[in-house]
């Protein structure tokens, strides 16, 4: 039954680690980096359609350029979700050796 107890983990101590706080660092950049370009390129579709003619010039056809614009975001919300995913699963990767770290300097 013991073998089947969680052992105990001082998260703090592990907060405290320069190996915790360098993942923690570099996690906090990509996420702030990946939200600004998500909220510029949203925040750009109505910018760009209420003051300027940008987007409302022909670029196929009868279909204007708002409408590539408009369908681009869409591919780029889908793109920089598999990206967040990707990078998240690395980061899920890192934290486990950085917990192994931890367990491997305290026994």
């Amino acid at each position: 039954m013991a073998n089947n107890q969680q052992p105990n983990i001082d998260y703090d101590k592990i907060a405290e680690m320069e190996s915790f706080k360098q993942l923690s660092k570099r996690k906090n950049t990509f996420l702030w980096s990946l939200t600004a370009i998500f909220l510029i390129a949203y925040l750009l579709l109505p910018v760009l359609t209420s003051y300027t003619q940008i987007l409302h010039q022909k670029a196929i056809g009868e279909i204007t350029w708002v409408w590539i614009y408009s369908a681009g975001l869409f591919i780029m919300t889908w793109g920089l979700a598999h990206l967040y995913v990707s990078k998240a699963n690395s980061y899920d990767k890192e934290a486990k050796a950085i917990i192994d770290e931890y367990e491997r300097g305290v026994n």
